[in-house]
């Protein structure tokens, strides 16, 4: 979300053995990497007997350039909450009114009236969580929780640092490091955003996902991260702490939505109720250790969930947390600007 894996396509079709209702035939879901969990699948499928496949994308923009070129097969797409405007003002989703849907009884009040998509009346909840620092704490002792591990990297840091290649999150966290606020166009702040980074990046050992793996092992010490996928990270490494930035961090949803041009509608439809059951949205959360919107999971979940310092936000850091908003047209095309030049 680790969260956001490099991309590849894996179908996870089982056959179904049993079933409860006359479903049948295919879904074909585009999601984020290593973020759906097989049970969820395999329940699924056993359930409604139909063959369930999975292709995997590594950012919010390659998901959007995939739609939009046509032609790609799939039904189910889960963007992130700056992205749904941008999917639905391009036409690319299909209104499947999930709250007239039978489980939607389940969402949690505050994932309900949301402003990417007010009343639900295209996507259901996936999964939620912050974009932070991840830190080896047997090489660095200072604080996590400040984005100048990545921005300006202490001498203990330097060359070891994983910067995750996705636009938003990045730029985000850089222009509250600055003072900033999210999708600002101000030239000067963006001035500044762009020197820095530009600075900082000869600092970094890489721009890469796949952090659950190589921070387990040791191969990176530092990153910006998702929460999940850190504290998959602890889990395996417990030197590895997540830090929450104090000048500023990215909050976001992920939501599911039916494509405009899906092929397999009504299975489409079944699995977004389908996943706004508690037991199942409790499935979601303890494959790839996010939060979910779905009141009830709780119960359903790992134990381990409940206290984690990576899903539960500390009280002081908590308004430091800000949700990213889907930015201006000009905005997004700076930010991609200076993105472009960050990545030559």
């Amino acid at each position: 979300m680790n969260r956001r894996l490099t991309g590849a396509l894996s179908a996870l079709a089982l056959l179904a053995l049993t079933g409860t209702a006359a479903a049948e035939g295919e879904l074909n879901i585009y999601n984020w990497g290593n973020y759906t969990n097989p049970e969820l699948i395999k329940k699924f499928e056993e359930t409604y007997k139909v063959k369930v496949t999975i292709t995997d994308y590594d950012s919010n923009s390659t998901a959007l350039t995939k739609v939009k070129a046509g032609g790609h097969g799939f039904d189910i797409v889960v963007p992130s909450a700056n992205y749904v405007p941008i999917f639905v003002q391009e036409g690319l989703l299909l209104e499947t009114r999930p709250d007239k849907m039978e489980n939607f009884k389940n969402v949690d009040p505050q994932w309900v009236d949301v402003p990417w998509d007010p009343g639900r009346h295209y996507t259901v909840p996936w999964q939620w969580g912050t974009t932070g620092i991840a830190l080896n704490t047997s090489i660095y002792s200072g604080d996590p929780n400040t984005s100048a591990i990545f921005m300006d990297p202490p001498p203990e840091l330097v060359g070891k640092v994983n910067v995750v290649p996705e636009m938003n999150d990045v730029i985000g966290l850089a222009i509250m490091y600055v003072g900033g606020e999210p999708c600002t166009e101000d030239k000067n702040v963006l001035r500044q955003v762009r020197d820095k980074l530009m600075a900082a990046k000869p600092k970094w050992q890489s721009m890469d996902y796949g952090m659950t793996e190589k921070m387990s092992n040791g191969d990176v010490m530092a990153s910006v991260n998702w929460n999940g996928s850190t504290f998959r990270v602890r889990l395996k490494n417990p030197k590895v702490v997540y830090g929450y930035p104090k000048e500023g961090y990215v909050v976001w949803m992920d939501s599911v939505a039916v494509l405009k041009d899906a092929k397999n509608v009504e299975n489409a439809k079944l699995f977004q109720n389908f996943i706004m059951d508690p037991e199942n949205a409790a499935l979601i959360s303890a494959f790839a250790r996010y939060a979910n919107g779905v009141k009830g999971s709780e119960q359903y979940m790992p134990e381990d969930m409940k206290t984690a310092p990576e899903i539960v936000v500390p009280e002081k850091y908590k308004a430091a947390g800000k949700f990213l908003p889907t930015c201006s047209k000009a905005a997004r095309d700076l930010y991609t600007a200076i993105w472009t030049e960050l990545r030559k």
